[in-house]
């Protein structure tokens, strides 16, 4: 017999059911009981309001419910959420044209979808369709899905246990040039000869099926590593050379997040094909792939399958619709760039007070932060980085950091396009003193 709800709203047995019933699927659980959310802000059932630096999963660009988002989702789930896959509505067919406006040439042809690992999938998919072949180079710093193929391509987490992935998955070094491993007479970064030798390698292990190349302008999980101005011109001319295609995942960074509405256009080059999610839905699951009409062509005439149960849904692309409405009228990629700068210089102010940090990197409202012990040998800390996220938790602020093998903790910032100079400030506030504390109890 169930017991008394009185008896079951507490807490603790929250977290005893939570403990009993739910699969943990990766790192351990925030121990706050999440309420609600607005804007900035999630509030938790005890009242207390946490800033959100995460924007969600790296998500929700306009905040938490926003008012437009909230209306959208009754106005189209009270007319049309979902159907057949093989049936059409408006604003399926009116998100796929505005996204390819929003684009360069020859990006003009889209399918809608539901997370970054399908559209990662779906890419991937296609890509050795077209190409008859079936290779794929990825950074090793790499995060791009936890489905089969995007999981193959994936070198930051999650490869042990799982038996061998799929044959022909190939890594390359990221250009991480706080920690170069590759360098010149000045002892920076030396990325083209670092991909000189990336690609020397490849070559060496490739079959002779190189299909494609999968990479994130900015890899967000791998660190906050921005490849330098040059790096992907250079790496769509080793595509080119070797009849690969160049796939570009922006789930973190497309959709003015970076001050541009694309990472890629920083760089003048176009993919060959573009995978679009987290931002694309302001926090709902709705993922897009673009690539262009001859793509879609050879595509379609050698079988194209990519019919999900879930692919081209009226509600999502709805909602998809809304964010670009917002995006496009408050003009959020040049606020990207404001509010950036902001944090920049905020970050900065921090690493010139405090000596763990070692390097601030990252472009527009997506930056990163990287703690070491020691800024001469850049030794890292877990155990630092494990106290300053506490910290800033228990004073009103969630962060997100990554600790990868070889590197120090990272936080990954990135709060949403609609906060304010105050939110950014608040957060620069309570990270500068969250370091401060984390620093006297080491």
């Amino acid at each position: 017999m169930a017991a008394p709800t009185s008896e079951l709203s507490t807490s603790d047995a929250f977290w005893a059911d939570a403990d009993k019933h739910l699969v943990r699927y990766g790192g351990a659980f925030t121990h706050e009981i999440i309420d609600r959310a607005e804007g900035s802000f999630v509030f938790t059932e005890d009242g207390r309001r946490i800033l959100d630096f995460t924007s969600g999963q790296m998500s929700a660009i306009l905040g938490h419910s926003h008012p437009e988002i909230v209306d959208t989702v009754r106005r189209q789930a009270a007319k049309l959420d979902h159907l057949f896959s093989g049936m059409l509505s408006r604003p399926v067919v009116d998100l796929a044209r505005r996204l390819a406006e929003s684009l360069p040439e020859p990006l003009e042809k889209a399918l809608l979808l539901t997370t970054g690992a399908e559209s990662n999938e779906a890419a991937i998919r296609m890509a050795k369709l077209v190409t008859g072949k079936h290779e794929i180079v990825s950074f090793a710093r790499s995060w791009h899905g936890m489905t089969q193929a995007a999981a193959n391509a994936t070198y930051s987490a999650g490869r042990k246990g799982y038996g061998p992935a799929a044959p022909g998955n190939f890594a390359i070094p990221a250009p991480n040039a706080y920690r170069p491993d590759f360098t010149d007479a000045d002892g920076k970064l030396d990325w083209r000869r670092q991909l000189d030798f990336a690609f020397e390698m490849i070559d060496a292990q490739s079959v002779g099926s190189l299909a494609a190349c999968i990479v994130e302008p900015i890899l967000s999980s791998g660190g906050i590593i921005e490849p330098p101005v040059g790096y992907f011109a250079a790496l769509q001319e080793k595509c080119r050379e070797r009849g690969m295609l160049l796939i570009l995942d922006e789930a973190q960074t497309g959709l003015c997040r970076t001050g541009n509405w694309y990472a890629f256009e920083r760089d003048g080059i176009v993919p060959d094909i573009l995978t679009l999610s987290k931002t694309l839905g302001a926090g709902l699951p709705l993922a897009a792939l673009l690539t262009s009409a001859e793509i879609e062509q050879t595509a379609h005439e050698r079988g194209f399958l990519f019919f999900t149960t879930h692919v081209a849904d009226p509600l999502p692309a709805a909602v998809g619709n809304t964010v670009l409405d917002v995006l496009q009228r408050d003009h959020l990629d040049e606020r990207a760039l404001q509010l950036g700068s902001l944090l920049r210089h905020g970050l900065e102010r921090i690493a010139h007070r405090h000596e763990v940090v070692g390097d601030i990197r990252g472009r527009g409202l997506l930056a990163g932060l990287e703690l070491v012990v020691d800024r001469e040998t850049k030794r890292s800390s877990d155990e630092l980085g494990a106290r300053v996220t506490a910290r800033c938790l228990e004073l009103g602020l969630h962060m997100n950091i990554v600790q990868l093998p070889g590197m120090g903790g990272v936080f990954r910032i990135a709060p949403p396009l609609t906060a304010s100079e105050e939110e950014i400030s608040l957060g620069l506030s309570i990270l500068d003193e969250a370091i401060g504390d984390a620093v006297k109890t080491l």
